[in-house]
């Protein structure tokens, strides 16, 4: 077998990551156009608290909601929403802590959700879980 063949085959980790930043921000796009369609107003994206980050702050006239986006093939990594583990629950309740010590937001709910944008051969679907994440 040629050596250089092989080589070839092996993936390219700057792209690669290249690659996962340019869907990230497809999937990101495609969820505040979701919610602006909703009547939402986007307050921040990709909001940083330290080395914790929330992807989309939205809010309209009765709710503050906390998003993240997660997105992919359904065939290669499993659902989207499987990726949200424990783990980055916590990290994400510490960032929307920091943001609300810094934001006056009385008299509006508050909420977690999570938005998937999962690809296959129809085409893209949108799912949205309101209110999964659920702080102590």
């Amino acid at each position: 077998m040629n050596s250089n063949k092989d080589k070839s085959r092996k993936p390219d980790k700057k792209n690669l990551g290249a690659n996962r930043r340019r869907d990230g921000y497809h999937y990101e796009e495609v969820a505040a156009r979701y919610y602006q369609g909703l009547g939402y107003e986007i307050v921040a994206r990709n909001y940083q608290a330290g080395h914790r980050e929330i992807d989309l702050i939205v809010q309209n006239s009765e709710a503050l909601i906390f998003v993240e986006v997660k997105g992919g093939r359904v065939e290669f990594m499993g659902h989207p929403s499987h990726r949200v583990d424990e783990r980055k629950q916590k990290l994400l309740i510490k960032a929307a802590q920091e943001y609300l010590s810094k934001h006056d937001v009385d008299g509006l709910d508050l909420s977690f959700d999570v938005l998937t944008v999962t690809l296959d051969r129809a085409g893209e679907k949108i799912e949205r879980y309101e209110n999964v994440i659920q702080a102590e």
